[in-house]
C-alpha cells in the first residue's frame, strides 16, 4: 500500500469530493488531501486555511486522511515529497477529457507520476463547489451537497 495524494480546491467540500476521499483512504494507506492553492481562480469563498480546516473537521474521524495545501504545480509537490500517486474525480464524462489531458501533461513532466481515476457516487455526479455556492448564493437550499458544518460556514461567509 501507498500513499496518495488527492488534490484540488475544494471550495468548498462537497459529499462528492467526501465520497471520493473515503473511497480512495480504503486502497491506500494513507491519504493527502491536498488544498490547491491556485490564484486564477478568484473566485473562491474561503481561503486556503479555511478550506484545510473544514476539510480536516471533515475527516477527523478517519485516521489515515491527512490534510495539506500547496502553491505551484502539483508535478512540483509530488516530486518534492515524494508522493507520486495522484487521485482524482470523476462526475461525468465531460469531466475524463480534461482529467485525461491534465494526467498525460503531468506524467510528461514527471515521469513517475501515477493518476488513478475514481468515478463518484452517481447522487453526486452533477454537482460541484461551483454550484453549490451558486445556490447558497441565491438562498437555495445546500443541504443534499455538504455535510452541516460545511454549510453553516457558507452561510457564515454569505453573512458578511
Amino acid at each position: 500500500m501507498s500513499v496518495a495524494v488527492y488534490p484540488g480546491t475544494f471550495d468548498p467540500i462537497t459529499y462528492g469530493h467526501i465520497d471520493v476521499a473515503e473511497r480512495a483512504a480504503k486502497v491506500f494507506s494513507d491519504l493527502i488531501i491536498l488544498v490547491m492553492n491556485n490564484p486564477g481562480k478568484s473566485n473562491a469563498m474561503f481561503s486556503v486555511e479555511e478550506r484545510v480546516s473544514l476539510i480536516q473537521n471533515v475527516f477527523s474521524n478517519i485516521s489515515n486522511i491527512c490534510v495539506a495545501s500547496y502553491r505551484g504545480l502539483l508535478v512540483d509537490y509530488a516530486r518534492l515529497t515524494g508522493h507520486n500517486v495522484i487521485i482524482r474525480g470523476l462526475r461525468a464524462v465531460s469531466d475524463f477529457e480534461y482529467e485525461m489531458t491534465m494526467a498525460a501533461a503531468n506524467r510528461r513532466m514527471y515521469d513517475s507520476f501515477e493518476t488513478f481515476f475514481l468515478m463518484t457516487d452517481t447522487k453526486y455526479s452533477f454537482i460541484s463547489s461551483s454550484l453549490v455556492k451558486e445556490i447558497a448564493i441565491n438562498g437555495g437550499k445546500i443541504d443534499p451537497w455538504v455535510p452541516e458544518s460545511v454549510k453553516q460556514e457558507i452561510y457564515k461567509k454569505l453573512e458578511k
